[in-house]
């Protein structure tokens, strides 16, 4: 009987005549919709942790008039780079709530510009758990995603993590 079968349409006759037993599909798939739930401490504030290079930030987020205190500083005195203070403000553009949020941030390690996106992690990390909704404007923007990115160690042998002394021939 295999022999006989050349084409699909060979196939589908030995189907219909009940030659082979087809699982039967189920009726109805059903979706499965996550739905994420905010979460909020008994003070109204959602606690994030953002890292990049060296730099841990744990922020703090609460409703209020948009002011941003990083390590007891206001964002203006501790990041003095007009770059920087973008870089904090991004996640509140994207999501479309400038003003909207306080900032409470601790950040340790690193430098600067390693801090700045380590407190930008954190908000929007913190943004997401306050609100879900923001999550996919701010997931489609990258700001979610840790950047893994780091310093490579130095070694052995070399004068830097790859750079060679100066050879000599002589």
């Amino acid at each position: 009987m295999a022999e006989d079968i050349k084409t699909l349409d060979d196939l589908k006759d030995v189907v219909a005549e009940g030659g082979v037993e087809m699982a039967e599909a189920p009726a109805a798939v059903t979706e499965t919709l996550v739905t994420y739930e905010p979460v909020r401490d008994e003070l109204g504030r959602s606690y994030a942790t953002g890292k990049r290079k060296d730099a841990v930030a744990r922020v703090w987020i609460k409703p209020g008039s948009g002011k941003v205190t990083v390590n007891g500083r206001e964002m203006d005195v501790y990041f003095a780079r007009p770059v920087l203070q973008m870089i904090l403000r991004q996640p509140f553009t994207v999501a479309g709530v400038e003003g909207q949020f306080d900032v409470m941030a601790t950040v340790k390690g690193g430098g600067l510009s390693g801090q700045a996106g380590a407190v930008k992690h954190g908000i929007s990390k913190a943004l997401q758990l306050y609100d879900p909704s923001l999550r996919a404007a701010l997931k489609a923007a990258g700001f979610l995603t840790r950047d893994s990115r780091v310093v490579e160690r130095k070694k052995y042998g070399k004068a830097k993590a790859r750079k060679s002394f100066q050879f000599s021939k002589r």
